[in-house]
């Protein structure tokens, strides 16, 4: 398969992740032990993935800040990041979340203009201005109550941003993504376990209904998935490549969350594919300029 065609399956499969994932969470109340169970299927499936794939050697030549940078992204990306997305599909639906995602640049280039005093270009902030406007049309056009309903999709963007910048650092002393997905992956567990530890969930796994743990477990393994095909096109594509595609994932997302969970919870207006296309517009911009 070409690194293309990875990154088509990658966009793809995270856009029918989510839409697995929101009817999953309609029987289960509890969105952190919800995404505790998609923490350790997710890491189990790309433990063994590595394990099959990956040149183990290179763990031992890894420098102690790569192995901590991918940790700290993995906690940062997977605790925070996935939590903020469960919520988030929990109060507005998989619709409405999946075009905030694409927010990610935006926040990268924040990110980076702040720690490593990159300004933007005057092209660049042309290519940010339709993202802000999606932005704002998908958060209910600055309505009190809908503006607050966005911000777990917004908040899980910035932290896939930050993760996003600690990896480039760690991939500096451990040139392999899988193996350092895997380590941020295994951090994020007992890290969350601890969490969860020290505010005890008052039903457990016995809270949640059967179909629920067993299509949650589905999209874990799905999204697991979707996450090693983007490291397998990334190998062989061009980064704006690889993120273009992705976007794949929002109208995946918007047009079989209703069939899959029912109109009735992801009813997808007007309004809401105008947001959508306004970000996706301002990314594919956003991407275009930055690669010339």
């Amino acid at each position: 398969m070409t690194a293309s065609i990875w990154a088509v399956c990658s966009g793809v499969g995270f856009g029918v992740f989510q839409v697995l994932n929101r009817r999953a969470l309609i029987g289960i109340d509890d969105a952190y032990l919800a995404t505790f169970v998609q923490l350790v299927v997710a890491a189990l499936v790309l433990a063994a993935a590595a394990i099959a794939t990956q040149d183990l050697a290179l763990l031992g030549d890894a420098t102690t800040w790569s192995v901590v940078a991918f940790a700290a992204a993995g906690v940062v990306h997977f605790l925070f990041g996935w939590t903020f997305l469960n919520l988030s599909q929990q109060r507005i639906g998989a619709a409405r979340t999946a075009p905030l995602l694409t927010t990610t640049p935006l926040f990268g280039l924040v990110i980076a203009a702040v720690t490593l005093g990159q300004l933007p270009r005057a092209a660049v902030l042309l290519a940010i201005a339709p993202m802000v406007a999606g932005a704002y049309v998908l958060s209910g056009g600055g309505g009190e109550a809908r503006g607050l309903d966005a911000l777990f999709g917004i908040a899980t963007a910035a932290m896939w941003a930050t993760s996003a910048v600690l990896t480039l650092e760690a991939l500096e002393g451990l040139p392999s993504p899988l193996l350092g997905v895997t380590i941020g992956m295994l951090a994020a567990v007992p890290s969350y376990a601890v969490a969860l530890l020290v505010h005890r969930r008052r039903h457990g796994l016995g809270g949640m209904a059967r179909t629920s743990l067993a299509l949650k477990i589905a999209a874990a393994v799905l999204l697991a998935l979707a996450t090693w095909w983007r490291l397998l096109a990334l190998d062989g594509a061009a980064v704006a490549v690889v993120l273009a595609l992705n976007l794949l994932s929002v109208p995946v997302t918007l047009l079989l969350a209703p069939l899959v969970v029912g109109r009735r919870l992801e009813a997808v207006t007007l309004r809401l594919w105008v947001g959508a296309a306004l970000v996706m517009t301002g990314t594919l911009s956003l991407l275009a300029v930055e690669n010339q």
